[in-house]
């Protein structure tokens, strides 16, 4: 049997590529590991033995992720696939290099036309042929996204500030300005501080935004940051927008490019008084009383690339912008919310903005919200007045407060249906993410919620992400998130996480969120009364 163990701090990248199984089995180390400083040691050493041009893939491929991020291989795909590789003796050789398994897999992903499944397979054949046992079994988990082993991108940012030595706010802010913490890391390890120093915001490259937090209530919100901004909580779709004298560009949260699905956006972006600008907003369908529409509407607005000119009338989008980013040529994310707020408002008419307070009186901030609500809308967000734009960091400067509390959870298997739902797939087993292990934690179990529509809509999907079954449940890969509704939360010695929700319904299920981006377990547990 091949034995490996990690190579010492003191090898010199260059002097060798690295190999596939060095990424394996520190992946297993860490999995292994539950301290996060242990995970952050074993995940820097690793790094330091890449060369430059290995360690985006390594980055990527230790957070669990591709960098081609779809490549067409999934669960059938993966099934009958050769055994490990074997040398002289019948033992293991490893002879996999990172760079190559990339490329490999990277001309898998564009392999189109005629023919293409079996040359796919041909290629994925050939790969799992070369493997080792440990190398398939990483390769495996990372095809599926299965390799949860605790490192997300928060101990992945430490590590490369470990493993570069320099600190890790450097590695976090060139991050958030290129998009990609792999990209960090190459800098970061290459160039060190001069090098992230000069990473800035780009126009036309998104950046993660923002996001909320959650509060029971404004009275609890307003004990974190007194005065604050109250403003409208939307039901849309989250958009960041860029413009570039007359070239606009529009993303959603998760940074992909809707530009062409969104032209009421593009032209608020034209109309507005700038040569250039980064906004960030949210899109949405309201009826003629300018209550919101069904969210589903908004979906399916946003979602189809056919004849937008006829769903534009069918379906208008109203875009409410909150937030100032960039202004004509000037980075804005490190002022405070109150000073991006007053230039947002000196350069967009008052009907784009979304509505706004700022207070530290409950009771006006209790009206506030009590009026979005009767509007049609979710609640409201408090913002501190004080805070920077944290681009993708969830905390306190910014708190949701809704009267029905909602959580954003993954799907990790389901039980099939009887009576009028035989044969589909009807009780869905809900988890939260668990940001020290990189798994998920189930919490319990919900039925309610569902159209006969959404029912055959999941349960063809789900099948469609099946990792294993029996007569009564499905398992399926954690990919779907699902916006949940419940009463509260109580203490469960039934459930891993030690809590469950209390009357749990399905709202809908969330297209624009990766399994990353749902709630965690400790978000969960704020819930727990007493």
């Amino acid at each position: 049997m091949w034995v490996t163990r990690l190579a010492p701090v003191s090898a010199v990248a260059d002097h060798f590529l690295m190999r596939l199984l060095d990424l394996a089995t520190t992946s297993t180390a860490v999995a292994e590991t539950s301290a996060r400083s242990a995970k952050i040691a074993l995940l820097a050493e690793r790094l330091r033995t890449a060369a430059p041009a290995e360690i985006s893939v390594a980055v990527h491929y230790l957070s669990g992720e591709l960098p081609q991020r779809q490549i067409g291989v999934g669960w059938a795909t993966l099934r009958d696939l050769p055994a490990p590789a074997a040398g002289a003796g019948g033992l293991e050789v490893a002879e996999l290099e990172v760079a190559e398994v990339d490329r490999i897999l990277g001309e898998i992903g564009t392999t189109s036309g005629a023919g293409s499944q079996a040359r796919r397979r041909e290629l994925l054949t050939a790969l799992f042929a070369r493997a080792t046992a440990e190398e398939q079994a990483f390769l495996h988990r990372l095809l599926t996204g299965e390799l949860r082993q605790g490192a997300l991108d928060g101990v992945m940012a430490d590590a490369v500030a470990k493993a570069a030595q320099v600190p890790a706010a450097e590695v976090r802010r060139a991050a958030m300005f290129g998009g990609d913490l792999a990209a960090a890391a190459q800098t970061a390890l290459s160039d060190g501080v001069p090098g992230l120093r000069r990473i800035g915001l780009v126009l036309g490259r998104p950046i993660q935004p923002m996001l909320a937090g959650t509060a029971e209530n404004v009275t609890a919100a307003l004990e974190k940051a007194s005065p604050a901004a109250l403003e409208w909580k939307l039901d849309g779709i989250r958009v960041q927008i860029h413009r570039d004298g007359d070239r606009v560009q529009v993303f959603t949260r998760s940074l992909d490019d809707i530009t062409d699905r969104l032209p009421e956006a593009v032209a608020l972006a034209r109309a507005l008084p700038v040569t250039s600008a980064v906004l960030d907003g949210e899109a949405l369908a309201l009826a003629a009383d300018g209550r919101p529409r069904p969210f589903q509407e908004t979906a399916s607005r946003t979602g189809s690339r056919r004849d937008v000119t006829k769903l534009r009338e069918q379906i208008p989008l109203t875009v409410f912008l909150f937030d100032l980013l960039h202004l004509d040529g000037r980075d804005l994310i490190d002022l405070p919310s109150q000073e991006r707020s007053a230039l947002l408002a000196s350069i967009a008419p008052p009907a784009a903005l979304a509505p706004r307070l700022v207070t530290d009186d409950p009771e006006a901030a209790e009206a506030f919200t009590n009026d979005a609500l009767d509007r049609g809308h979710e609640g409201v967000v408090v913002k501190s007045l004080a805070a920077p734009y944290t681009a993708g960091r969830r905390g306190s400067a910014w708190l949701k407060v809704k009267p029905v509390h909602t959580l954003d959870l993954v799907v990790i298997a389901a039980e099939w249906g009887h009576g009028r739902r035989s044969g589909r797939l009807s009780n869905l087993h809900l988890a939260a993410r668990d940001p020290e292990s990189g798994g998920f934690v189930m919490l319990g179990k919900t039925f309610k919620g569902m159209t006969d529509e959404l029912l055959a809509w999941q349960t063809e999907r789900l099948r469609a992400l099946q990792t294993s079954a029996d007569d009564w449940t499905v398992r399926v890969r954690p990919e779907l998130v699902v916006e949940v509704a419940f009463d509260g939360v109580q203490r469960s010695s039934r459930y891993p996480g030690g809590v469950t929700l209390r009357f749990a319904r399905i709202i809908r299920y969330r297209d624009d969120k990766r399994a990353q981006d749902a709630d965690t377990i400790d978000a969960v547990r704020q819930f727990v009364q007493g």
